[in-house]
C-alpha cells in the first residue's frame, strides 16, 4: 500500500474548458432529496443533479464529490424522458451507450467501448444481471421497466472495483422506487394510475402504483406496468419488422426499520416479455422471456459508533427465455454439422440463475489530523446456466455450466485539508466448469487516487483536480470458454471451446476535474462541472476469432461445412482512450446542460497487428435546455444530440437528433406529460449494431402523451 501511495506523487493536474452533464431538473432539498411530498418546492439554487448522493457510493459521496467519473440520473429526469427502454433512461450520460437491435426489450450496456460478458456490471437493487445468449447481436442482455426505477447511478472504469468482480468497464446501478418516494407528508396510503400513448409502433403503456405506511417502521409499495407496442417505422417511414413487443412488469418492495439506526429492504422485480424474432424480414421465432429478481438489503449505521456502517445484500435473479419456431427452418445438426430441418414448434430454452452476496462496512476515524473512511468487504456471485431444446436449435450454442466469482477488498479514503487520497486493493477468484472442463484463476488489483483542492478564493474554492490509476479483473464467461458445436444456420462451421482462455485485466489511468460554484450569474443559481481524460489498457482482451482449417497450427479441423472455425481467444491487448465532460447550470428560470464523450479504441495482436475495436460507440455531444413557468408547474424544453461515426465502423454515419418535451402539473393530483423524440425524422442506426447480420434502423419521429392521476390520504 505504501508503494502505491508513493507512486501517486507525480500526478499531473488537468484544467478543462466548460463542459457537459445531462440537464438537471431541480431536486428536492438535500436533507430529504428522495422524498416527494405535497409541499415540495423546486430545489433551492445550488441543489443540482451532480449534488445528489450516489446510491452506489460506499462512502456517501455525491457525484460532484466523487474522485471518479460518476453520473446520476434522478426521478425528475426519468419522468421527463418518458422512457420505454433502458436506452432512453441513459440519454446523454457521457461514455455510456446501449445496444438493443430489433429486440429492444432486451439491452446491453456499453461503457467506454466495453460491453457483454460482465465487462459492465448491471445491477438492479443490488442484484447482478448476468443473462447471456449467444447470437449475432447483443450477448449479455437485461430488461428492467423504466416505470419501476427512481434513479440510475453510473461509475465508469475499474475504479468501481469495490462493487463486484469483472466490471472493467464500469457499473450501472438501477435503484427501484420505495414507498417513501411515493407517499406525501402525513399520508398513510396513496395510489396512482398512468396512461400513455406512443405514435410510432402505435401502442400503450398502463401503470398503477400503490403504497401503504403501517407505521414509521414499516411500509410497502407495489407497482404494475403493461406495455403493448407494434413494429415501429424508421426515419424513412419503413416498418422495421420484429420491433413490436408486449411486456408485463411488476415491483413489490417493503422497508422495515428494526431500530432507529437500521433498515431492511425486501424486494421483488419481475417481468414477462414477448416478441417475435425475424429472419430476412419474415417472422421466425416466437420469444417468451420471464425474469424474476429477489433482493434483501440490510444496513445498520450508528452515529455514536463511527466504526459501524454495515451493509449486507443478498440477491437471486432467474431469467428464462424460450424460443419456439414459427416456420420450418433449415439448420445444421450441432454434433455432425449435417443439414437438418427444424420443424414448426421446435424449442430452445435458456435458463440462467444468478445468486449473489455482498457485505461491506465503512469505519470512520481520525489519526494525526487525517480523516479516514476505511471500507472493507467481500462479495460472491454464482451463475448456473442450463440450455436445451430440439437438436439444431439455438440453445446448443450457449453452453450449460456453472461459474463462481468471489472477491474481497479494502479501501481507505484519507482526507487532510486540501488533499484527498484513496488507496485500495481487491482480490478476485473465479472457477467455472461443465461436464468435461474446469478452469479457475485469481488476482490482486490495486487502486490509487489523489485529489487536491488548492484554491481558497470564493470563485475557485470549489475547484478540485484528481488523478487515478486502477486495475480490474474479469474472468472468462461460460460461453467464451465452453462454446462448442456447429454454426446452426446459413453455413456450417465448428465452434471451438477454449478452456485455456485467460482472464482480462483492465488498467486505467484517469485525470479529472470537479468544479462547483454558486451565485455565478444571479443570486441563488448554481454551476456544476465534471471533466476527465482516461486511458484503459485491457491485457488479454477476449474476442471472437475466425480460424482457417488450411492452417495446420490453428487447431481447426476440416468439417462438412466451410473450412473455418470460430473460437474466443485472448487478443494481446485492447487500448481505449477518451474524454468525457458533464455540466449543468441551474437557476430559478430553468436549467441548461451539456454532456460530451469522445472514445477511441483498437486491439493489438501478439503479432503487432492493429484493428479497430468493433464495440466503440459514437462520440456524442448532448445539449439540453429547460424553462420553468407558472410557478414551476410548467416545464418545457428540448435536447439536441450529435453522434459522430466511430472509426472503422462499416455501417455508421454521423447524425443529429432533436427532441422536445413539456410537463404540466395541472393540479396537485393531475400531471400531463408530452414528448417528441427524433423530431426531424432522421434515419439512423446504432453503430454497435454494425456486427449484426442486418442493419437495424432506429425509430423515426415518435410522439408520446401521458396523464397521471394520483390520490391518497
Amino acid at each position: 500500500m505504501a508503494a502505491l501511495l508513493a507512486g501517486a506523487a507525480t500526478i499531473a493536474l488537468l484544467t478543462s474548458p466548460a463542459s457537459a452533464q445531462q440537464a438537471a431538473q431541480p431536486a428536492a432539498d438535500q436533507a430529504d432529496q428522495t422524498r416527494k411530498t405535497e409541499d415540495t418546492k423546486p430545489a433551492p439554487a445550488g441543489a443540482t443533479l451532480l449534488d445528489k448522493i450516489l446510491v452506489i457510493s460506499r462512502t456517501g459521496e455525491t457525484a460532484i464529490e466523487s474522485l471518479a467519473s460518476a453520473s446520476h440520473v434522478d426521478q425528475e429526469q426519468l419522468d421527463r424522458r418518458m422512457a420505454t427502454t433502458p436506452n432512453e433512461m441513459l440519454l446523454g450520460v457521457p461514455g455510456v451507450a446501449v445496444q438493443a437491435d430489433a429486440r429492444r426489450v432486451s439491452s446491453s450496456i456499453n461503457i467506454r467501448g466495453l460491453q457483454d460478458f460482465g465487462r459492465v456490471a448491471v445491477i438492479v437493487d443490488g442484484a447482478r444481471q448476468n443473462f447471456q445468449r449467444s447470437d449475432h447481436g447483443t450477448q449479455s442482455t437485461f430488461y428492467v421497466d423504466p416505470e419501476l426505477i427512481k434513479s440510475v447511478d453510473v461509475i465508469r472504469g475499474p475504479t468501481a472495483n469495490t462493487y463486484g468482480s469483472g466490471a472493467i468497464g464500469g457499473v450501472v446501478f438501477f435503484d427501484t422506487k420505495d414507498a417513501v418516494d411515493f407517499l406525501r407528508s402525513g399520508e398513510t396510503w396513496a395510489g396512482s394510475v398512468t396512461g400513455r400513448y406512443e405514435s410510432n409502433g402505435k401502442g400503450w403503456t398502463a401503470s398503477a402504483s400503490g403504497a401503504y405506511k403501517f407505521n414509521d417502521d414499516l411500509d410497502v409499495l407495489g407497482n404494475i406496468v403493461y406495455r403493448d407496442y407494434g413494429d415501429y417505422k424508421n426515419g424513412s417511414g419503413d416498418t422495421v419488422a420484429g420491433t413490436g413487443f408486449d411486456v408485463l412488469s411488476g415491483l413489490l418492495k417493503t422497508t422495515i426499520r428494526p431500530s432507529e439506526n437500521s433498515e431492511l429492504k425486501l424486494g421483488w422485480v419481475g417481468s414477462s416479455d414477448g416478441w417475435t424474432e425475424t429472419s430476412g424480414g419474415v417472422p421466425a421465432n416466437d420469444v417468451d422471456l420471464k425474469s424474476n429478481t429477489f433482493t434483501a438489503r440490510y444496513n445498520i449505521t450508528d452515529d455514536a459508533k463511527s466504526w459501524l456502517d454495515l451493509h449486507i445484500n443478498a440477491s437471486y435473479n432467474k431469467t428464462n427465455l424460450d424460443l419456439t419456431t414459427l416456420v420450418p427452418q433449415n439448420r445444421f445438426d450441432p454434433s455432425t454439422g449435417l443439414p437438418v430441418l427444424l420443424p414448426v414448434g421446435s424449442t430452445s430454452t435458456f435458463d440462467v440463475g444468478t445468486a449473489g452476496v455482498d457485505i461491506w462496512n465503512t469505519s470512520r476515524f481520525e489519526t494525526a489530523g487525517v480523516a479516514h473512511e476505511l471500507t472493507y468487504g467481500g462479495d460472491w456471485v454464482g451463475d448456473d446456466v442450463e440450455t436445451g431444446g430440439t437438436a439444431g436449435g439455438d440453445s446448443f450454442y450457449t453452453p450449460s455450466g456453472k461459474r463462481s466469482v468471489s472477491g474481497a477488498y479494502i479501501q481507505d479514503k484519507l482526507t487532510w485539508d486540501w488533499l484527498e487520497v484513496i488507496a485500495g486493493l481487491r482480490y478476485d477468484n473465479y472457477s467455472l466448469e461443465d461436464s468435461t472442463h474446469e478452469t479457475s484463476g485469481d488476482r490482486l488489483s490495486p487502486r490509487i487516487t489523489v485529489g487536491v483542492t488548492p484554491f481558497e478564493s470564493a470563485s475557485l474554492a470549489g475547484l478540485q483536480f484528481y488523478g487515478t490509476y486502477a486495475e480490474g479483473y474479469r474472468s472468462p464467461s461460460l460461453t467464451e470458454t465452453l462454446i462448442s458445436g456447429n454454426h446452426p444456420a446459413g453455413v456450417t462451421f465448428p465452434f471451438l471451446p477454449n478452456p485455456n482462455l485467460r482472464p482480462e485485466t483492465g488498467k486505467t489511468t484517469e485525470f479529472g476535474v470537479n468544479y462547483k460554484l454558486k451565485d455565478l450569474i444571479e443570486a441563488g443559481d448554481a454551476f456544476r462541472l465534471k471533466a476527465g481524460y482516461f486511458h484503459n489498457d485491457v491485457d488479454d482482451y477476449i474476442e471472437g476469432v475466425t480460424l482457417s482449417a488450411f492452417d495446420p497450427t490453428s487447431g481447426c479441423p476440416f468439417g462438412p461445412g466451410i473450412p473455418i472455425c470460430f473460437q474466443y481467444q485472448n487478443v494481446a491487448q485492447a487500448k481505449i482512450n477518451g474524454f468525457e465532460l458533464e455540466s449543468v447550470y441551474d437557476a430559478a428560470w430553468g436549467y441548461a446542460g451539456l454532456s460530451a464523450s469522445i472514445i477511441n479504441g483498437h486491439t493489438i495482436s501478439d503479432e503487432g497487428e492493429r484493428a479497430d475495436l468493433a464495440t466503440i460507440p459514437s462520440s456524442q455531444v448532448t445539449g439540453q435546455l429547460g424553462f420553468r413557468f407558472l410557478q414551476d408547474k410548467l416545464t418545457v424544453g428540448g435536447e439536441v444530440q450529435y453522434n459522430g461515426k466511430p472509426k472503422g465502423n462499416p455501417v455508421a454515419k454521423d447524425y443529429t437528433l432533436v427532441n422536445a418535451f413539456a410537463s404540466y402539473q395541472a393540479t396537485d393530483n393531475l400531471k400531463v406529460d408530452f414528448r417528441a423524440d427524433n423530431l426531424f425524422d432522421v434515419k439512423y442506426t446504432n453503430p454497435l449494431n454494425g456486427g449484426t447480420t442486418a442493419v437495424i434502423y432506429e425509430p423515426g419521429i415518435t410522439l408520446k402523451l401521458a396523464a397521471t392521476m394520483r390520490f391518497g390520504g
